[in-house]
């Protein structure tokens, strides 16, 4: 019996399946969860029933059988930093996820596989592909001004590598060779300096560096940033949901929707307007930033993710960039059928898994 692939992506609002049967997709949906059905919840980590049930209604809706499944591929989560690759859903990557580093969405499709896998009377693999963690930063990169104080690597690798394979193939080069500048626009933004195979440097898109973003406030002033901490109105997990989950547009027009942002955009909204405007320019700032990394050898700047698809945010971040490479727009992301290639590769051994340790 052929082995089916499951790929699992929890998102800040969505919970992502797709089922592939070899390389071919055989289902796909999106389960969408609204505000106010995730309001009931203060951290992702209590989603995870929620999540695990859409999951399997999913599933039996589409008659897939879990004892079908060969390889359930994750989108990885906020752990421990580590090179690129796949790595097994082990004991002690779950006792990481249950104690992040920093809360995710993200952590809760490792927790859901490894569940399913316990479930078939199948030998089930529950692995990640290349998680929010990969670090490859150079140490220069990592240097903040505090030695109490690392800059960590926590981005969204997996939309990152694809776009920039996807780039570099399409200019006739092999990514190991290629020099590309990839902005991830999502809830969370995250824009990455890809040399020769690594990206050297790149932003933390999840609480406090870089672009301000639909969900997250990005770089704050430092100085008014510890007053506001010590004001004694917000509590420390007060104060980082601001950072990651209430912060850059939701913070001054009360929603993280984007497409209801646009929509307001398009209809003149001045105020919405000035909002989008700033989130690409802070963008072209980050985009113009790494080409400095990169000693001005750029072959090419992608920007992908669910705000790519927003051609007003597109165009202000190209009228400031273009001067500095050419400008590809991936909307959207290929993260599915990315994790599902690495699926059919460790089915084939074509990669071996690496332990998480």
């Amino acid at each position: 019996m052929q082995q089916l692939i499951l790929c699992l992506k929890t998102a800040s609002k969505t919970t992502r399946l797709s089922v592939h049967s070899n390389r071919e997709q055989i289902f796909m949906n999106t389960v969408r969860h609204s505000s106010e059905e995730l309001s009931q919840f203060n951290f992702p980590r209590e989603q995870y029933d929620l999540r695990k049930k859409a999951v399997l209604d999913e599933l039996k809706k589409a008659n897939i059988y879990l004892n079908e499944i060969g390889i359930i591929v994750c989108k990885g989560g906020v752990i421990k930093p580590m090179p690129g690759g796949i790595y097994r859903v082990n004991d002690a990557m779950l006792e990481d996820i249950l104690h992040p580093m920093a809360e995710h969405e993200s952590n809760l499709a490792a927790l859901i596989a490894e569940d399913i896998a316990k479930q078939s009377t199948q030998d089930i693999q529950a692995v990640i592909a290349d998680p929010a963690c990969v670090d490859e930063m150079d140490e220069l990169a990592k240097l903040s001004g505090l030695p109490e104080i690392t800059r960590r690597s926590l981005m969204h690798t997996l939309s990152q590598r694809t776009a920039a394979k996807n780039y570099a193939k399409s200019i006739g080069k092999s990514y190991d060779s290629a020099n590309v500048i990839v902005a991830h626009l999502g809830s969370g933004i995250s824009v990455g300096a890809h040399c020769n195979g690594k990206i050297i440097d790149v932003n933390n898109g999840l609480n406090g560096d870089g672009p301000m973003s639909p969900a997250r406030t990005g770089s704050l002033p430092v100085g008014q940033l510890i007053d506001l901490c010590y004001s004694g109105k917000y509590t420390k997990e007060e104060m980082m949901l601001k950072i990651y989950r209430d912060g850059g547009m939701k913070a001054y027009l009360g929603t993280s929707d984007a497409i209801a942002v646009e929509k307001r955009v398009l209809a003149g909204d001045k105020e919405a307007i000035l909002i989008f405007n700033a989130i690409a320019y802070q963008v072209a700032k980050e985009i113009g930033s790494l080409t400095t990394v990169l000693a001005g050898e750029v072959d090419g700047i992608v920007i992908t993710g669910g705000l790519a698809h927003s051609q007003f945010i597109i165009n202000e971040i190209i009228k400031r960039v273009k001067h500095l490479g050419n400008v590809t727009t991936y909307p959207g992301e290929n993260e599915m059928s990315a994790l599902a290639a690495n699926g059919f590769m460790v089915l084939s051994g074509e990669i071996i898994v690496k332990e998480y340790a």
